[in-house]
């Protein structure tokens, strides 16, 4: 079963017309998990959302369909380029084998420079891939586990061109293998490890947030493609829960944003409240902490020539498997790792005032507002310094 999200003539995508551009509402695109579920208990899925056709396949082409490094970068006001040496570490499980080469191609396509493999150096700018031990006896391929890989890293990549991307494929989707992978990211010295997928919360869960809580390092995740609810390990206390949203532009201008209606927020059942976090609707964890880009309908150009349902090629992705690797980039971009610092610097943000992602009678749980609220938490980035 496809979703088919309903979006407001007010939103925007661009036209070009003798160098100029015009504003013409957006078209609404059905678009499916990539990873689907429900999945077993002590397991996660990937949250990540491709655009299909009328008949439910995933749409692959030949040339790029959606939002690329310069939309990104100029619509949240981003130059591309951290203050000194820095490490993006993306958590994933299985393998996508042709990562590199995917990566080449998309630089290609946009004009980035060539991104080489890592060698001696831990300061150079380069792309690593590991197993979830840190060696290379990498996982078995998988294609939906595959296309989220190539969103994460190209995303990474995009937003902090000059930053190192470290790649850990855990064994499989079980949290043990996930959360031995951010051991290994953080054993490899990442600044930023960025986590794009989920479960549902259960019992046991604060058990696992010692993986998380690492003085120094920025942990986003990924807050669900599911509506209003709670998923882990975006409720933990440690990690920036990373909310979606429908970004509009105009050309590159950023025009505004809404909360996207797949947005995972709410009220944690076992996570405690943090300290800096001081929402009164919720005694526990309040998801999320801030937002990006997530509506598949604006979503990130993609390439992944491992065939997913057949298919390789460009794909249009979003989901909020899009916006965490793109809040943990602008964290490398601002140098700065305490998420408490963004609670202290969110005028600093884009605040997201409109969009709702399920009922939850009203209120910010589930209800873009004025300031924090929990679709779209603290706001969206607006350069660096909120981070």
């Amino acid at each position: 079963m496809f979703k088919k999200i309903l979006i407001s003539a007010a939103f925007v995508l661009p036209l070009f017309f003798a160098g100029t551009a015009l504003a013409l509402p957006l078209v609404t695109q059905n678009h499916i998990p990539v990873c689907p579920g429900p999945v077993a208990p002590g397991t996660t899925r990937c949250n990540s959302q491709v655009v299909v056709n009328s008949k439910g396949q995933p749409n692959a082409g030949t040339l790029p369909s959606g939002y690329g490094p310069s939309q990104f970068l100029t619509g949240y006001n981003l130059t591309g380029s951290a203050p000194g040496s820095a490490t993006i570490a993306i958590v994933d499980a299985y393998d996508q084998p042709n990562i590199k080469s995917d990566l080449d191609t998309y630089n290609k396509t946009y004009g980035l420079p060539a991104f080489p493999s890592c060698g001696g150096s831990v300061n150079t700018s380069c792309f690593q891939k590991v197993d979830q031990r840190g060696g290379t006896s990498y996982p078995r391929a998988d294609a939906g586990w595959g296309l989220e890989i190539s969103l994460d890293v190209e995303i990474a990549h995009a937003v902090c061109q000059n930053c190192k991307i470290l790649l850990v494929e855990a064994d499989s989707n079980s949290f043990a293998n996930l959360l031995s992978a951010v051991d290994t990211a953080r054993n490899l010295g990442a600044n930023v490890i960025s986590n794009s997928y989920g479960g549902s919360e259960f019992s046991g869960q604060t058990s696992y947030d010692s993986h998380f809580n690492i003085p120094g390092v920025a942990v986003t995740v990924s807050s669900g493609d599911s509506g209003y609810g709670v998923e882990y390990p975006a409720a933990s206390q440690y990690v920036t829960a990373v909310g979606g949203t429908t970004l509009n532009l105009s050309g590159n201008t950023y025009v505004s944003e809404s909360a996207w209606n797949g947005s995972g927020s709410g009220c944690s059942g076992y996570d405690p409240k943090p300290a800096w976090q001081h929402d009164t609707g919720c005694l526990m964890r309040t998801v999320a902490d801030v937002s990006a880009d997530a509506n598949p309908n604006t979503g990130a150009a993609v390439y992944d020539s491992l065939r997913y349902q057949g298919r390789k090629g460009w794909y249009q992705v979003g989901g909020t498997s899009l916006s965490s690797p793109l809040v943990a980039a602008v964290y490398a971009l601002s140098g700065n790792y305490d998420l408490s610092h963004v609670y202290g610097s969110a005028s600093n943000l884009h605040d997201v005032t409109t969009g709702s992602n399920g009922t939850c009678g009203g209120s910010y749980l589930c209800t873009a507002k004025s300031g924090y609220d929990g679709p779209t938490g603290l706001g969206t980035p607006n350069g660096p310094p909120a981070f």
